[in-house]
């Protein structure tokens, strides 16, 4: 399997992530400090400025190190939950109008890595996280938030731009979504009869997943060409 990465957007965000949580801290501790020792009803505005700046900052640097900063990071996750694909397939890490791609004999496949605890069902239309740590949740993980507004978006805007880069007359091969769980401890807990809008697996499944698309749903290899040379990059 070729990876193609952009490492310097990695590197960047990672460092963001790193200045993002001192200054929320830094900013934090001062609000702190300005609520102890100035008792004068006029700074508590200024207090409660700085506590919510530097909340919005400590945020910022968690979304950030959760995507950049920690290891694994989701694109390590992915290049390793699909390691063993031969090289026929490209997967692809904000390299494209989308952050996680592979392209191959499976089609097109958006993957979108979720980092979440505890268990993950889907029901009614809707996807529930219960269980995991109350204060991961609020302090250091983002949200399970809307999967399935994400799936519309990122396909609608994967859709737009084959539909605008690819030459005119190619046909367009259907796009598949995954929602992958990288975290070990997660357990999916989805009906066989609920029909989600993009497979749900935790990461040790996701290899399986492409591989019995890839014998349902093939594309040609004129195809595949066709749209990784719309992509920049070097394998590695």
């Amino acid at each position: 399997m070729n990876i193609i990465s952009n490492d310097t957007l990695i590197k960047r965000n990672a460092r963001l992530s790193q200045i993002a949580m001192i200054a929320g801290l830094v900013v934090l501790g001062g609000g702190m400090f300005i609520s102890f020792r100035f008792t004068d009803a006029r700074y508590f505005y200024l207090t409660l400025l700085a506590l919510l700046l530097g909340f919005i900052l400590s945020q910022v640097g968690i979304y950030f190190a959760n995507h950049f900063g920690r290891h694994p990071r989701p694109d390590e996750s992915l290049n390793t939950a699909l390691k063993g694909l031969d090289g026929k397939y490209t997967l692809y890490h904000y390299m494209t109008p989308l952050p996680h791609l592979l392209i191959g004999p499976a089609g097109i496949w958006i993957l979108m890595p979720r980092n979440q605890k505890g268990r993950i069902t889907f029901y009614k239309g809707r996807w529930r996280q219960t269980g995991g740590n109350w204060y991961l949740k609020i302090f250091a993980q983002e949200g399970l938030g809307r999967p399935d507004i994400d799936t519309s978006t990122e396909v609608d805007k994967l859709t737009k731009y084959l539909k605008e880069n690819l030459p005119e007359g190619a046909s367009l091969p259907t796009i598949q979504t995954a929602l992958v769980f990288t975290d070990p401890k997660v357990v999916i807990d989805i009906p066989e009869d609920a029909q989600p809008p993009a497979q749900t697996v935790t990461a040790d499944k996701l290899k399986e997943t492409i591989r019995k698309s890839a014998k349902s749903k093939a594309i040609n290899p004129q195809q595949i060409q066709l749209i990784t040379d719309l992509f920049p990059g070097e394998s590695k």
